[in-house]
């Protein structure tokens, strides 16, 4: 016996930047929407019968159309509209995920902007008749240490070349994931503070590993926020080495680094409530 096992389609990377006219200035969002479907599609797979499937091409231009009278304040709100949209309106569609990733602008004037980098803000709403799971996160939030960081004790074997420091650079591309417990209404404001708190505790803290910190960033958020139910995050460690001054005769007190790509660190944790 052969079947169908899980399946989805859907619609990736529709790029949509809008612009919100307010009496004293204009506020540019510019974001990313990925759109995938669960649902009754078996006969398209087994027959090649179209007759239950929205066109991706519908879906994104469902995502147009929706945005200009409901993307106007948080991303998460707009991802729940979408994902009930898709789920109410097609019959044979049982859940819907959405996600959703903004890129940082800030404002220099009522009408220009300048870039915040590479870094995102990001939503991912599953939807169905059953449950809904909201999850929010930032991907790319590059944060560096110049010091209060350091990784000894550690296992050392045959291969073990790493010399023990006290006093290092920790520098890292972080992603954070966090699942609230249920709706809220105002996520924009929650989301700053909850980067704001990530933010504090990383350059506060007298990190002994980074997974240490990646532990002491995810208590801060759970302590903090009663909304909050789990966060996970990623932490690469980019590493600086220091460079060998002492070949021209000069010293090193942790000035000069060799600041590298590739190979890195890769440390990834979940912190829960019990």
């Amino acid at each position: 016996m052969i079947k169908l096992g899980e399946n989805s389609y859907g619609k990736n990377a529709v790029q949509l930047s809008k612009i919100i006219r307010h009496p004293e200035y204009d506020e540019f969002r510019q974001i990313t929407v990925n759109v995938s479907l669960q649902g009754d599609f078996e006969t398209a797979h087994t027959r090649g019968d179209n007759t239950k499937i929205l066109p991706t091409d519908t879906q994104k231009n469902t995502v147009y159309a929706l945005a200009k009278e409901h993307f106007t304040t948080s991303i998460e709100a707009f991802a729940l509209h979408l994902a009930e949209h898709f789920v109410h309106t097609q019959q044979q569609v049982s859940t819907a995920t959405v996600e959703i990733a903004e890129a940082a602008w800030s404002r220099l004037t009522p009408h220009a902007y300048i870039s915040g980098g590479t870094e995102k803000h990001t939503t991912r709403i599953v939807y169905n008749a059953a449950v809904t799971t909201i999850a929010s996160g930032i991907t790319d939030l590059l944060i560096l240490k110049t010091t209060d960081s350091g990784f000894e004790h550690f296992i050392k074997d045959p291969y073990t070349t790493l010399k023990e420091t006290s006093d290092r650079i920790l520098a890292t591309q972080c992603e954070a994931t966090w699942i609230y417990k249920g709706p809220l209404k105002d996520y924009s404001a929650i989301f700053d503070n909850i980067r704001a708190t990530l933010l504090g505790t990383f350059a506060g803290h007298n990190s002994l590993s980074v997974q240490q910190t990646l532990y002491a960033m995810g208590e801060a958020v759970l302590e903090a926020y009663p909304e909050v139910q789990e966060i996970t995050l990623k932490m690469p460690n980019k590493h600086h080495i220091l460079f060998n001054l002492e070949q021209f005769g000069m010293s090193n007190q942790n000035e000069i680094f060799i600041a590298t790509d590739e190979p890195y660190g890769y440390i990834v944790g979940t912190v829960i409530r019990e």
